[in-house]
């Protein structure tokens, strides 16, 4: 049995891939709500590595990704590129954190902190 890989259709099942907007109205809104925090984050992201040398490449990547988890496998070099104590540096980190967080916030690694 031949099965097809994930993001590997031909052109008769292109369409396939598009949002269907016939849904409720909180289905559209909720597709909405998540296409605009996507938007968000990959702007957190660009607006992060700005000025940075040497982020060209990363940059490409940011421009290119096209799903949220697209920028998640991306967060490694992000941070490598905004890595120092420089303030200014340090600021751009911490909203690119803040950025992921709202949009992967169950994928945080826990910390030693506990809510009481």
């Amino acid at each position: 049995m031949h099965t097809i890989a994930p993001r590997q259709f031909g052109p008769a099942l292109a369409g396939l891939g598009k949002p269907d907007l016939s849904g409720l109205p909180h289905d559209r809104q909720a597709r909405a709500a998540a296409r605009r925090a996507f938007v968000d984050l990959k702007r957190t992201f660009m607006h992060a590595l700005d000025g940075l040398a040497g982020v060209e490449w990363l940059l490409t990547q940011v421009r290119a990704a096209e799903e949220p988890v697209d920028l998640w496998l991306l967060r490694a070099p992000a941070f490598a590129a905004l890595a120092g104590a420089d303030p200014q540096v340090r600021h751009r980190r911490q909203r690119l954190r803040r950025g992921l967080d709202s949009v992967f916030p169950e994928l945080d690694e826990p910390s030693g902190f506990v809510l009481l």
